[in-house]
């Protein structure tokens, strides 16, 4: 048993990933992303390391794109279904999202309508919950 928990801890400081997984924790797209990043593995600490100081090829690509999905979806206020339902399948720059908020386009007013509706609702459901949480100490007593 011994050797077995010395082998986890072996594993978890030398725990690496791949680079789609470091890119996606990082949230940036991942063929915009230096051949050395792509080619290469990423360990945990190595992670760290680019969230806590990242280089300039990460800020830049943080700061200007092409951004994946999820984060063009948080920068247009709507869901990445929504994105699609409005044609957007590619990664965007900050240009292209920041062009895309200033025409506004019909399908853009209506996806952040509906996320707007899913946020209030999940709002609404969380309050409901903690107001139901906090029944029973009330009438127990």
């Amino acid at each position: 048993m011994i050797g077995s928990l010395g082998r986890m801890t072996s594993q978890q400081n030398t725990q690496t990933m791949k680079p789609a997984t470091a890119a996606k924790k990082l949230g940036v797209y991942l063929p915009a992303t230096p051949a050395s990043f792509q080619e290469g593995v990423v360990s945990r600490a190595e992670l760290n390391a680019l969230q806590s100081d990242p280089p300039e090829w990460l800020q830049e690509l943080r700061r200007n794109g092409p951004h994946p999905r999820p984060v063009v979806a948080s920068k247009l206020g709507v869901s990445i279904s929504g994105l699609a339902r409005g044609g957007i399948t590619d990664p965007l720059t900050t240009e292209q999202i920041d062009a895309l908020k200033a025409e506004m386009p019909e399908w853009l007013q209506q996806e952040r309508a509906t996320q707007a509706d899913v946020r209030k609702e999940a709002a609404r459901l969380k309050a409901k919950r903690e107001e139901e949480a906090g029944k029973p100490d009330k009438s127990g007593q």
